[in-house]
């Protein structure tokens, strides 16, 4: 088992990227997207025969519970993104407490089963945040992403960071970090979303087992709006989050179908002592 694959679960229109053009009152009367992304997603994981964790919104699940039910009936793990893609350094602690537990037991009610992952919208994890999962009951973060290059992204200061991909933080809690490949020192993101889409497949294939080589343990995410290069077009934001958000979005598919043939995937909590 060396590489894992996750799909972190949000519409179209809650990507950080485009806030600034849609406000969360305006998120029920936009078009959703996200169930024939995640059909499309769900259909090329099956051609596979490969398993994935789905880190899933409390708004989606609240939305269309018979998705989320589709995820887990096809074998793959359900886990928790937050209940509306607010960055956890923008939420107070009781708010942070309040989101994560009102989606995990949104969650653990439409599939009868634990819940015991999360991931932190943007990767924005901090300190304070751990200590409120395990108090949770959550089993895994994973949201640390330590590269070069990204303000959103959150850190672990209290955290030495080893050179392996999933070690534990406390007893029994463990943290799963994204992937990055170590240049020069320079810790370069290449865990997917954007990366992945920017990389050309095979200098990215190198990147992946070179990550194994070195660490053992390959970890991926991708998101259900990357599958979507119909989706409605955003023009008054920022032209980089234009680029981060809309770049090479028709590659997509064919080089996530490469990816399924080129690697095994497994779900994370099937990577973890638990």
């Amino acid at each position: 088992m060396k590489c894992l694959l996750s799909v972190d679960v949000e519409d179209w229109f809650q990507v950080e990227n485009l806030k600034q053009a849609i406000d969360k009152e305006s998120w029920d009367k936009k078009t959703s997207r996200v169930e024939r992304n995640i059909d499309l997603i769900l259909e090329l994981l099956d051609q596979r025969n490969t398993k994935a964790t789905f880190f899933i919104l409390g708004w989606i699940a609240e939305r269309h519970p018979l998705v989320i039910k589709k995820i887990h009936n096809e074998g793959h793990e359900i886990a928790c993104h937050g209940y509306g893609h607010d960055l956890v350094t923008h939420l107070t602690n009781d708010k942070f407490r309040q989101d994560v537990s009102l989606t995990k037991n949104i969650l653990e009610n439409l599939i009868g089963e634990e819940v015991i992952g999360y991931r932190a919208p943007n990767f924005s994890i901090t300190d304070w945040s751990i200590e409120i999962l395990i108090s949770l009951g959550f089993k895994y973060d994973s949201s640390l992403f330590p590269i070069v290059g990204h303000s959103r992204y959150g850190k672990l200061k209290k955290v030495t960071i080893p050179n392996k991909s999933i070690f534990e933080l406390q007893n029994g809690f463990y943290q799963v970090m994204l992937s990055y490949l170590d240049i020069g020192g320079l810790k370069v993101p290449w865990a997917g979303g954007l990366y992945f889409r920017l990389i050309p497949y095979e200098l990215f294939k190198r990147g992946i087992e070179k990550i194994t080589e070195q660490k053992g343990l390959y970890i991926f995410y991708i998101h259900p709006w990357e599958f979507d290069p119909g989706q409605p077009k955003v023009n008054n934001i920022k032209l980089n989050y234009k680029l981060r958000h809309y770049t090479n979005l028709k590659t997509t598919e064919s080089k996530f179908k490469r990816l399924l043939k080129d690697f095994n995937f497994y779900r994370i909590k099937d990577a973890i002592s638990i």
